[in-house]
């Protein structure tokens, strides 16, 4: 489903329901933690070799900070080069507007089947949906993102979509699903990696050879000179972009860098966040169209969707500088244990928290299942830490918290218990007579509470409680009850005096 404003959701609950399901199931827990800690490992020893890597982090950051403060000016300077180059620049305000653009293309071509480089963008808006609705058929050729579609499932992580799949039901996937789709898999088909491979690249391979039109997104446009880039690992994004007649790219607002020397420190970054490589094994860019060579129809969708709105917030626009790494996710104890179906969105794990909420707009539905995402973390700050541009997510999310019990207590016509005793705190700590009075009272209180020297078991639900904690025996007398004793020329419950 999606929401008003066209971000896709899977129909899942709120995270802490979603949680408690994925928690009871071993073998997904099984499967994330040994990928998600191969990952770690190697972007380790990758990121060490680099004696700079701090000061890369540093200058992404700012080239991020700068570009999204200048957004406006570098957008319209791409349309001009991307156009200048033989490209069409498309702007699309949300989810449904990018939609009708991309089928209209795809219709204009004469096609009514797409083949498609993996992009986090097209997920969002829920693009093969809506293709499959206008009657064209669109084909993942990302080996996980195949998986996915095969599997009639959902990505559950930015880098590695399938993570939650191991390899002996990817090979059932693909001996049940293939022939519905096109060329089946091989009737000894075994779960090893290099026969998985081989059956996915028999399967895509008529795909490419016959696909007029290809849909991509793009990790990066370069407004100077109107390039459009992808990286990837497989070589199946490099089919996509040189074979067909038209290529569009849908592409987030917020991947647009000013010049083509930026791409220096995140071609260093990029790589050895996401899946602990050197460099990417694949790096296509591509320059408006030329005559003879590759697609000779580009188009380029600008697709805000949301990031306008997040943009406008001076703390949640780190966000935005994002760069589809998946570091984050890797490195979280929340999504290693949960995997990525729990946050019901197409951004998982510490960035999907924080992206997510602003995207769909946090603040107009406290109690949708954006508003609970901000809180699926235990605020380690171990995502802040892995993040190739510093964004602080973890600040994020405190401030996501903060709209949305704000927004909760603006819906409420009366107060809750929570508000009240605050408020009943306040008072009490406003004198020196009146906490002097509290601490008598809970002093007699956490006597009954206390498990040595309580007789007999307490009624209603604080036996429940007390029995289960060591609840320490209060003192025979308080600081305060000491220092009046043997102060007395000093009177510290006088009120307007110091503590």
């Amino acid at each position: 489903m999606t929401t008003p404003n066209g971000l896709v959701w899977l129909d899942t609950p709120p995270f802490p329901e979603a949680a408690r399901t994925a928690l009871a199931n071993g073998q997904l827990r099984r499967n994330l933690r040994h990928a998600t800690g191969t990952i770690r490992d190697k972007r380790l020893t990758v990121t060490g070799e680099l004696q700079d890597w701090e000061q890369l982090r540093d200058a992404a950051a700012a080239l991020k900070r700068r570009t999204l403060r200048h957004l406006d000016r570098y957008l319209l300077e791409l349309e001009q080069s991307v156009t200048r180059a033989g490209g069409t620049v498309h702007w699309a305000a949300d989810a449904a507007e990018a939609n009708r653009i991309v089928a209209g293309l795809v219709r204009a071509a004469g096609a009514d089947e797409v083949v498609k480089v993996k992009s986090m963008a097209t997920q969002e808006i829920g693009l093969n949906e809506a293709l499959a609705e206008a009657g064209i058929a669109a084909y993942e050729t990302d080996l996980a993102e195949l998986i996915v579609q095969l599997g009639d499932d959902r990505p559950s992580h930015i880098l590695v979509p399938a993570i939650h799949r191991n390899r002996a039901e990817i090979r059932d996937i693909f001996e049940r699903e293939m022939g519905k789709w096109g060329r089946p898999a091989p009737a000894d088909l075994t779960d090893e990696p290099r026969a998985l491979a081989e059956a996915a690249r028999l399967h895509l391979r008529e795909k490419f050879l016959r696909a007029k039109v290809a849909v991509s997104g793009a990790n990066f446009a370069i407004a100077a000179t109107g390039t459009v880039g992808v990286v990837e690992s497989e070589g199946n994004g490099r089919m996509c972009l040189t074979l067909p007649q038209t290529l569009i790219t849908v592409m987030g607002i917020e991947k647009v860098l000013p010049d083509w020397s930026d791409l220096e420190v995140f071609l260093q970054l990029l790589p050895r966040s996401s899946t602990g490589e050197r460099m990417n094994p694949y790096t296509s860019t591509w320059t408006g169209s030329t005559p003879g060579d590759g697609p000779q129809d580009f188009h380029l969708v600008l697709l805000d969707n949301g990031r306008t709105a997040t943009l406008a917030d001076t703390v949640g626009r780190q966000a935005l500088a994002c760069i589809r790494c998946s570091a984050c996710l890797n490195v979280c104890p929340v999504y290693e244990r949960t995997g990525g179906h729990a946050y019901g969105s197409v951004y998982p794990g510490p960035i999907g928290a924080v992206l997510t909420p602003q995207l769909v707009g946090v603040g107009s539905d406290p109690n949708s299942a954006a508003a609970s995402l901000p809180f699926a973390s235990t605020l380690c700050g171990a995502c802040y830490d892995a993040c190739p541009v510093k964004i602080n997510i973890p600040e994020v999310l405190t401030h996501l918290r903060a709209q949305v019990v704000e927004s909760k207590r603006r819906s409420r016509t009366l107060p809750t218990a929570e508000a009240l005793v605050m408020k009943a705190a306040a008072a009490t700590f406003a004198t020196p007579r009146r906490l002097s009075a509290a601490q008598r009272s809970a002093r007699l209180g956490s006597h009954l509470l206390a498990r040595k020297g309580r007789i007999g078991r307490l009624p209603g639900p604080l036996h429940g409680w007390a029995d289960s904690r060591d609840t320490p025996q209060p003192p025979a007398e308080t600081f305060h009850a000491w220092w009046r004793r043997t102060h007395p020329a000093i009177d510290t419950t006088q009120e307007g005096s110091g503590s």
